[in-house]
Order: structure tokens, then sequence, then C-alpha cells
């Protein structure tokens, strides 16, 4: 059974189809990989499924529920959690605070808060496990302002797990990321949990052929292949269009 499912799902702007007709179905504990040129409507297609961005026609379904005219916050509610391109996150406030903020919005506990933390053991219990998985423990009481960009953005990745998503959407983690810190995110990657869903923008494709179990190519907004990796690497039109003759970005 799907865990995530896009029928139809279209965006224009006037005469300038931006996402043309995209459908694809997500298991549980599946990665997905949308790949393609740019202006092929990767991040447009994410923020519909987000509920950022509201389309012009198709469907979304969490599992059995139609999500297509819920609000964003509704769908984090509901399991379906995105990370943005570029960061967002508060930059001076510690990590381990901005993660049991997040925890409690997540639990509704957001608006008794208001005591010492330490009293909240359970809580920072769970945002320092989560650190943990994602091998970002030295960071606990470090600012965003103080720490490496590539650091940074495992912080989003680890907001984004505090809010216990089903489905994950991520918008080129390995964006801005120097290469000497892109092993970073390559290792923690790989370490989210098996059963989460996860959606991954990116144009590095390293990342992508080592990560993804699947791989859905957008050209001009519409679906131009969806396969494995070794399909989609031995695809002459993909190679064509996007990848090149080598196989690569």
């Amino acid at each position: 059974m799907s865990i995530l499912r896009v029928e139809h799902l279209s965006k224009a702007y006037g005469g300038l189809k931006v996402t043309d007709d995209v459908s694809f179905t997500l298991k549980p504990g599946e990665r997905l990989a949308i790949i393609g040129p740019n202006g092929a409507g990767k991040t447009t297609l994410v923020s519909q499924i987000a509920g950022a961005l509201q389309s012009d026609g198709g469907r979304i379904f969490m599992a059995d529920d139609n999500v297509t005219s819920w609000p964003g916050y509704r769908r984090v509610g509901h399991g379906l959690v995105r990370t943005f391109q570029i960061s967002k996150l508060a930059p001076d406030i510690p990590v381990l605070d901005q993660l049991a903020l997040a925890i409690h919005q997540r639990d509704g506990s957001i608006g008794n808060m208001w005591r010492h933390k330490n009293s909240y053991g359970a809580v920072l219990d769970e945002a320092l496990a989560i650190l943990r998985d994602l091998g970002l423990s030295r960071a606990a009481q470090r600012t965003p302002s103080e720490m490496a960009y590539g650091d940074q953005r495992l912080v989003e990745v680890a907001l984004a797990l505090a809010l216990k998503p089903r489905v994950l959407l991520l918008d080129e983690p390995m964006a801005g990321v120097p290469k000497s810190e892109a092993q970073l995110i390559l290792d923690a990657l790989e370490r989210l949990p098996a059963d989460l869903a996860v959606v991954i923008i990116e144009h590095d494709m390293e990342l992508v052929f080592r990560f993804a179990h699947r791989i859905l190519v957008l050209a001009n907004g519409a679906v131009l292949a969806d396969g494995a990796p070794a399909e989609i690497r031995g695809n002459e039109v993909v190679r064509a269009v996007y990848l090149g003759k080598g196989g690569q970005a």
C-alpha cells in the first residue's frame, strides 16, 4: 500500500506549464529521488505536495486520505514534512532548544512549556536521540550561527524528524554544502529510519544514485522517466536530456 499517491498534478503560470500531469506513488520506507534540469518543475512539485502551493489540477493522497485541499500545517500534522533548499534556522537559538520547540509543537504542549527546560526530560531525551541518530550530538548546545553549513543542513533534517514524519520531502539537502562536508550529509541520510518514506530533490548525482531506490526524472514539468537507478542511468533519453553521456550531472 502506498503512503503517498500523487495523481495528475499540474500547475501553470499563464501559458507556462511548470508541472504537467505528474503522477507517482511512494511506499513506506521507499527513497525516491526527483531529478531534472533547472526549470524542470521539481521544487514546484514538492511545494504542491507539501501544501505551500495549490495545484491547478490533480490530487494528493496520504494513505487513504485525500489531502489535496488541506493547508500545509495540516499535512505536517498528518506526517507530511518538508525541508527547504535555503536554510530557515533561527541563527541564535541553541539546536537542542530548537528541537525541543519542534517536539512541543508536535505534541501540543507548546502552550504549557514555560517552565525550566530540565522539567521536560522526555522531550530533551527525544531531541538528543534525534541528534545522536544523525551523528550530530556535538551540535546540541551550539547555535546555527556557530556551525558549519553542512551541520546546519543536518539540523534542518533533525527538526523535520522531530515532527515524526511518515513522508519526508528533502529539497536539495546538499545545496551550498562544501565538498569537504558532503560525506556528513550522505552518512546522515543513510541513517534515516528504515520505515520513513523519503522524496529528495537533488542535483548531486553521487547522493542520488547512492540513496535512491527509485528515480523520477522531470523535464519541462512532465515525467520523462520513472525507474530504478540502474534503469535511469541506462536510459538514453534521460542521458541525452540530463545526465550526459557519462551518466553524471
